[in-house]
């Protein structure tokens, strides 16, 4: 079984979660595949990925012995919180605050990545006992405003979502940032022809921009 503390371990240490989201379960199944070959050891699989329990349940038998925690994102109350823990998730994300889920997750010690933008919501999100707050959307704000907020609020674990690349991650990590949410960079690395070698090598490049962010 892998704890919460490694569970935070895996995001934090690589300082990377793997969003996935996809348009089939054997597409999310195999990029999923592709991008722990590639060094990810935390993933989001969102519930709107068709089969996403099932695409849960499968990743974590087959990695969770490895040091690999899988989750689910766009987890929105209670209910769903407990249906992809039950599944395997041992990580819940959310765009927004729902101290419900929170709760839940914390009662079974999964990690959890709740989603907020403003100084209140984060404040509010860290209350609610949230591990790590997720910025979102971070894109229309940039890295310049996590310097901005965490000047006041220095203790914020702030994970931006959206946008994230090898080329601007070090901004990002530049100023204060836990960990980043990486998409479709690495997701959709292997449309142009299929080949998930393509989603691997991707992987590997924005750990690698990550490692060098931090020095």
């Amino acid at each position: 079984m892998v704890t919460k503390f490694k569970s935070l371990d895996a995001i934090t240490g690589t300082g990377a979660l793997l969003i996935v989201r996809l348009d089939s379960a054997e597409e999310a199944l195999a990029v999923s595949e592709a991008a722990i070959e590639g060094g990810m050891r935390a993933l989001e699989i969102t519930l709107s990925v068709p089969g996403a329990l099932d695409v849960i349940s499968k990743l974590s038998t087959r990695y969770g012995k490895d040091g690999v925690v899988v989750g689910a994102g766009t987890v929105l109350d209670d209910h769903a919180a407990h249906a992809c823990i039950s599944a395997g998730a041992g990580l819940l994300v959310s765009p927004n605050l729902n101290p419900a889920m929170i709760a839940t997750a914390n009662r079974y010690q999964a990690v959890t990545v709740s989603g907020a933008f403003t100084p209140s919501e984060i404040v509010d999100t860290m209350q609610a006992g949230a591990d790590i707050v997720k910025l979102f959307p971070a894109e229309f704000v940039g890295p310049e405003y996590v310097r901005t907020v965490t000047a006041p609020l220095p203790q914020a674990p702030l994970m931006p979502a959206g946008g994230v690349t090898p080329d601007n991650v070090k901004t990002w990590f530049d100023a204060g940032v836990v960990a980043v949410g990486v998409g479709s960079s690495v997701t959709k690395a292997a449309r142009p022809d299929g080949d998930y070698r393509r989603v691997t090598a991707a992987a590997e490049a924005i750990l690698r921009a990550i490692g060098e962010a931090r020095g």
